[in-house]
């Protein structure tokens, strides 16, 4: 899912910088709505379902398999996807009906609602709230149910043993990572009034190629075996190089 989220907006975006040309056809920029807010937030619901996996695994240990089975797991996945799909055809109409005269530059180095909407040459205010109650209180909503699903798991720690809280806590590190790193930047982006901000593009760096290319680096670490191997690899770098210099 990070490939393809992520996919929607980075080959346009070397492609610009190699090419120097910025330039994007109407349906290819429409596509690019589209496809950027289909599976972000598909991306958000998953992280959701990730939570409740913890909440599951940590809370209710002897239960985990039977709350999380294969069934469970298929309508999770499920649920995300049609989510995303809730979610973006929306989008996807208001934009598809904005009107625009010219000139149609936009400061940004993607298509989105909110720059379209600034060179539409048309009234956009409703459509602006629209969005806002859309993206910004999808990213709002789950982003709480998030957050509450971590205090309930802390407040249940404090019955567990000091080793049973690390391991835990291990477990959880990697997601509330990709959590802050991703919502943080979505809820300034979405969750205002519809406007735009020179900042825009510096968030939008975070929640659209850094996360997602953090993602399997993030996750990757909080295996034993690879964090081991990595150890290993580094301690042999650098007793290989003590001995060259010595």
């Amino acid at each position: 899912m990070d490939i393809c989220y992520t996919s929607s907006v980075t080959p346009k975006l070397i492609g610009d910088l190699l090419v120097g040309t910025k330039s994007i056809s109407y349906d290819n920029c429409m596509l690019q709505v589209f496809t950027m807010h289909f599976f972000g937030s598909i991306e958000v619901f998953i992280l959701t379902a990730m939570a409740f996996d913890r909440y599951v695994a940590i809370c209710k240990p002897l239960h985990y398999m039977v709350i999380m089975n294969r069934t469970r797991c298929n309508l999770l996945v499920l649920a995300a996807w049609a989510g995303g799909a809730v979610h973006s055809f929306p989008q996807l109409s208001m934009t598809l009906r904005l009107p625009f005269c010219g000139p149609n530059e936009i400061d940004h180095y993607f298509c989105d609602i909110f720059p379209l909407l600034k060179v539409a040459c048309t009234d956009t205010y409703i459509t602006g709230v629209l969005v806002v109650a859309n993206s910004g209180m999808v990213a709002l909503v789950t982003f709480v149910v998030l957050v509450v699903s971590y205090v309930i798991i802390l407040f249940t720690l404090r019955n567990h043993s000091a080793e049973g809280r690390r391991k835990a806590l291990s477990t959880c590190g990697s997601h509330v990572t990709v959590v802050v790193l991703f919502f943080g930047p979505s809820i300034f982006a979405y969750l205002r009034p519809p406007t735009t901000f020179s900042e825009d593009k510096v968030f939008a760096l975070f929640y659209t190629i850094i996360a997602p290319m953090f993602n399997p680096l993030i996750y990757t670490l909080r295996n034993t075996e690879m964090k081991n191997a990595m150890r290993k690899v580094w301690c042999q770098g650098y007793f290989q190089m003590k001995h060259t210099i010595g």
